[in-house]
C-alpha cells in the first residue's frame, strides 16, 4: 500500500517552531538567501504552507529566529575553544580561530547574523550576558590582569572582535594559499594571523 505523503515529509510532531528554523538554515546554506520564503520553509519541513504562520508572522521574523540560533551556536563554538586552552593568550587566539571557522563553515547564516543586528539600538541579546561577545571581553580583561579601564576594555573587545569579522571575510582570498601552505594549513594560518595581532602595540611600548 502507498504511503500517505505527509509520512515522508522531514517534520511529524514536537516543536513545530524548531523545525522551521533548521529548515530555513538548511535553505540558506544549499540555495541562498534569494530562495528563502515562509513557504519554501513549510515545503522543507514537510507541513503546510499556512503552518509556519501560526509561529512567524513573515520572513522578517523568522530570519530573526534563524539569526538568534546562530548567534547561539557562535556561543557554543567559542566556548568550547576557551575550554581547550591552555592559558588567557592561547584562548585569545582559540576563540579567534573558533570564530573564523564558524564564519567559514555557516557563511549564509553567518551573514543573515549581522544584516539583522546591523540595525539594531543594541548588540543581540546573545552577545550579552556571557554570549559570545562577553567572552572575548573576559578572555581580554583575564589577559590585562582587570587592570584596564572599562572603556579600555570595551574599545579593545572591539577591536578583537573586528579583527576576527574581518579574518571571517577574507578567509577564502586565494592570495592567502601559498601562506596557507607554508604554515601548515589553514588553522596554523589562522592561528599565526591572530597570534601577530598585538606586535604592533609591543612595538609601540619598545
Amino acid at each position: 500500500m502507498t504511503q500517505p505523503a505527509a509520512d515522508s515529509r522531514p517534520y511529524h510532531h514536537g516543536d513545530l517552531s524548531r523545525a522551521l528554523v533548521d529548515a530555513a538554515r538548511r535553505i540558506l546554506e544549499t540555495e541562498g538567501p534569494a530562495a528563502l520564503s515562509l513557504r519554501a520553509v513549510a515545503r522543507e519541513a514537510g507541513v503546510s504552507p499556512a503552518a509556519p504562520y501560526h509561529h512567524f508572522k513573515d520572513k522578517g521574523e523568522l530570519l530573526e529566529a534563524v539569526a538568534h540560533e546562530g548567534w547561539v551556536a557562535l556561543d557554543k563554538r567559542l566556548t568550547e575553544a576557551r575550554s581547550k586552552a591552555t592559558d588567557s593568550k592561547d584562548r585569545m587566539t582559540g576563540l579567534g580561530v573558533a570564530y573564523v571557522c564558524f564564519a567559514r563553515d555557516n557563511p549564509a547564516l553567518y551573514r543573515v547574523m549581522y544584516d539583522r543586528s546591523r540595525d539594531k539600538d543594541s548588540l543581540p541579546e546573545q552577545m550579552k550576558e556571557e554570549g559570545a561577545y562577553c567572552q572575548v571581553r573576559d578572555t581580554i580583561d583575564e589577559r590585562t590582569g582587570g587592570t584596564v579601564s572599562p572603556i579600555d576594555l570595551e574599545l579593545a573587545t572591539i577591536a578583537a572582535w573586528c579583527a576576527g569579522h574581518g579574518l571571517a571575510e577574507m578567509i577564502s582570498f586565494k592570495q592567502f594559499a601559498p601562506l596557507k601552505e607554508m604554515l601548515g594549513g589553514e588553522e596554523a594560518f589562522l592561528r599565526a594571523v591572530f597570534e601577530h595581532l598585538g606586535m604592533f602595540a609591543k612595538l609601540d611600548q619598545a
